[in-house]
């Protein structure tokens, strides 16, 4: 039982769990909205999807990995090719369930991300596409924190007043028309009800931040193309030059959404975030040092010595280098309480990645 739970592990890289839900607090903090219940709904998609990219993955690299990795658990015997594959529909199926929970939206964006991580491990991922795929795919988790956390908001914002403030009737407004009643007819003409105005932020307010999170991953996986045979110097050099330009674009603070409504039903200041709102230079300063550190040192020793072992640390780096990035762009859109949340899953990843590889 022990050996057949190690076996699974492997399979799904449950290391690399920890660097998922950062991605769906980051969407929501980029909209100016705490994490509600969409965005638990979205970090399960996430999840769920994630890891059926990780099974898939391994079912459809089974006769490379025979060859190149014969320790992995289907080649070697601890995981059978139907069993992997059952695995990556069943938690296909899950994820878009639970983004369909959180709104037509939010399960548009989940289909097309399931969609990405399926083209890319049956086919794009030995193609010059590959890297681009899964930026895509990275960047649309965060946009489905963001969508899903919408979803599951009030849509709008409004007081009711009695039927004899208006001058209408309950079955006139429903009904879209004016009717006279007594008030209007000693008061004089009603006055037709305005329609509630909608309030929700704006999705595309976190575009900027999937950029960043997709352009982080196209380098990571440009790496991870050489982590078997290792051997090539431009790979982790170029991701490296990429990891110290986006350090520098994400420490700069976000500007321009300053004049967003407030969250509907809720009208004290502290009731969102706001994407205009400067976090702490040192924190956002921390931060990105963290991020840097974890993914440019690494990459550092893979361009210096491009060999398997440290090509496949350069990886891993990479990978566990998402949470801090994470926490940057959390933290740049106002929400540093969510930033130091994400960091908070850092040892508990460093932790399980000794014990189980990211790679």
């Amino acid at each position: 039982m022990k050996a057949a739970v190690r076996a699974w592990a492997e399979l799904l890289r449950v290391s690399a769990l920890f660097t998922v839900p950062g991605d769906a607090l980051a969407g929501a903090a980029a909209i100016g909205r705490r994490p509600g219940r969409g965005t638990a709904l979205a970090v399960g998609a996430s999840l769920c999807l994630y890891e059926a990219g990780m099974a898939l993955n391994d079912w459809a690299d089974r006769d490379e990995d025979a060859i190149d990795r014969p320790h992995r658990p289907i080649p070697s015997g601890r995981v059978t090719p139907g069993a992997a594959l059952a695995a990556a529909g069943a938690l296909t199926a899950a994820g878009l369930t639970l983004a369909a929970r959180a709104g037509r939206p939010a399960l548009t964006v989940a289909t097309g991300l399931a969609a990405t991580v399926w083209a890319y491990d049956l086919h794009l991922k030995h193609t010059p596409a590959g890297p681009a795929a899964m930026a895509g795919a990275r960047a649309l988790d965060l946009l489905l924190g963001a969508t899903a956390t919408v979803g599951t908001g009030t849509g709008s914002v409004g007081v009711k007043r009695p039927v004899g403030a208006t001058g209408t009737s309950r079955a006139a407004r429903n009904a879209g028309t004016v009717l006279p009643t007594r008030t209007a007819r000693v008061m004089g003409p009603a006055r037709p009800v305005r329609p509630a105005r909608t309030t929700h932020p704006d999705v595309r307010a976190a575009v900027p931040a999937a950029a960043l999170l997709g352009a982080h991953t196209y380098a990571v996986t440009a790496v991870s193309r050489h982590e078997a045979q290792g051997g090539s110097t431009v790979a982790p050099l170029g991701a490296l030059a990429a990891i110290v330009a986006l350090g520098a674009a994400a420490v700069r603070e976000q500007h321009g959404s300053r004049d967003l409504p407030p969250v509907p039903g809720k009208d004290g200041p502290g009731d969102r975030h706001r994407p205009g709102a400067s976090a702490p230079r040192l924190l956002l300063t921390a931060l990105t040092a963290a991020y840097l550190r974890t993914a440019a040192e690494p990459l550092l020793h893979a361009t210096l010595n491009p060999s398997p072992p440290l090509t496949q640390r350069a990886v891993g780096g990479g990978i566990r280098a998402m949470i801090p990035l994470q926490a940057v762009l959390a933290a740049r859109a106002g929400a540093a309480g969510t930033g130091l949340a994400v960091m908070g899953l850092v040892p508990l990843a460093r932790t399980l990645a000794r014990k189980v590889s990211l790679t």
